[in-house]
């Protein structure tokens, strides 16, 4: 059998990752348990054969059905250490697949309710990930996303709250849901306010639409990084604007399958966009329904598109270059990316 080099072990970082999908299944099992919620039976299977759950979200009655059990997983996190529990397991989760970085995203109004208002929840979520950097050593800042199926004024609303804390942790702004719903330049004001604040845009765009969706987010709400991004293969022209701008896009393998935005690992246009010259940033999007973590989405590379280990390290350069990691931590992980290419296979 040919010997490789372990991708677990490829220092990188880690920009697509969203906060309740982050979760372990056993940990969701244990939640819903101690708090009596009823999770949906497709789900339940899911995570006790170690198999995610059947999902295509293509079309809207399967956008639906995702949600459903990304809301009934959210359901569970009630308690302040549920949320401790939560990004301590991600950071964990992160560091054994190689992070040296992490950008978590979050709309902290999802928990609001349960967690005594917005303004607690946010501060709640920053504090566990600052106990999560002291207990692992791993590097970790949020990301704040509005939803788009939201008003935009709510967006404006979280726009001011993540610059508030800018100083604590929280370093973009993000938009996510479904991008058939909200029109990007509808929250063109809600991202005027994070980046006159000092904070990255980095909004969803061209997964579930093609690459209008990813003109928009460049157009309407100067994003610096694209969350997916892969529909932008479909049109040279923007591929280039794109690689001449050095928007990093945040491509998810794994999820783009499990969704139906493509069929199979094989038809995610990876090879495409990085030979087009498009930065990569390789991401696990919501590992607990998709079933695959970090390391994962760079295996999809290496065994369905052949990527190299020397393309699989500049992957990982340009995960750390599209990061906003302080200068000595993305010193160190390219460092650490040329002492892995470096290393002889035993």
């Amino acid at each position: 059998m040919e010997r490789v080099r372990d991708l677990s072990e490829l220092p990188k970082a880690h920009l697509h990752l969203h906060f309740t999908g982050s979760m372990r299944p056993t940990t969701l099992l244990e939640l819903a348990d101690k708090y009596g919620v009823r999770l949906p039976e497709s789900l339940t299977d899911a995570l006790t054969s170690g198999e995610p759950p059947r999902l295509r979200a293509t079309d809207e009655r399967g956008w639906f059905r995702f949600q459903r059990l990304y809301d009934a997983a959210r359901s569970c996190l009630r308690e302040p250490d549920d949320i401790r529990r939560l990004v301590r397991e991600a950071a964990e989760e992160d560091l054994q697949d190689g992070s040296g970085w992490l950008e978590i995203q979050v709309d902290p109004t999802s928990y609001a309710p349960r967690l005594g208002g917005l303004i607690p929840a946010l501060e709640i979520i920053l504090d566990a990930v600052d106990a999560a950097m002291r207990d692992t050593g791993l590097g970790i800042r949020v990301l704040v996303a509005a939803n788009r199926m939201k008003h935009p004024l709510d967006a404006r609303t979280l726009a001011r709250l993540a610059v508030r804390y800018a100083d604590r942790g929280v370093i973009g702004f993000g938009l996510s849901n479904d991008e058939r719903r909200g029109m990007a330049r509808d929250f063109d004001r809600a991202f005027a306010i994070a980046r006159e604040g000092g904070l990255l845009s980095a909004p969803h765009g061209g997964e579930l639409t093609g690459p209008a969706s990813v003109r928009d987010c460049l157009d309407d709400l100067e994003a610096d990084r694209i969350g997916h991004g892969v529909r932008a293969a479909e049109d040279p022209r923007l591929l280039q604007r794109l690689a001449d701008r050095q928007v990093t896009c945040e491509v998810c393998p794994a999820s783009n399958v499990a969704l139906g935005v493509y069929d199979k690992p094989q038809d995610v246009p990876l090879r495409t966009l990085f030979d087009a010259g498009v930065p990569l940033a390789l991401g696990a999007d919501d590992p607990l329904l998709f079933g695959s973590r970090l390391a994962a989405q760079y295996e999809i590379a290496r065994r369905h598109h052949g990527f190299s280990d020397a393309e699989l390290a500049e992957l990982a350069r340009q995960s750390v270059r599209g990061s906003v990691a302080p200068e000595d931590v993305k010193a160190k992980l390219m460092s650490g990316i040329d002492d892995w290419l470096n290393t002889p296979v035993a």
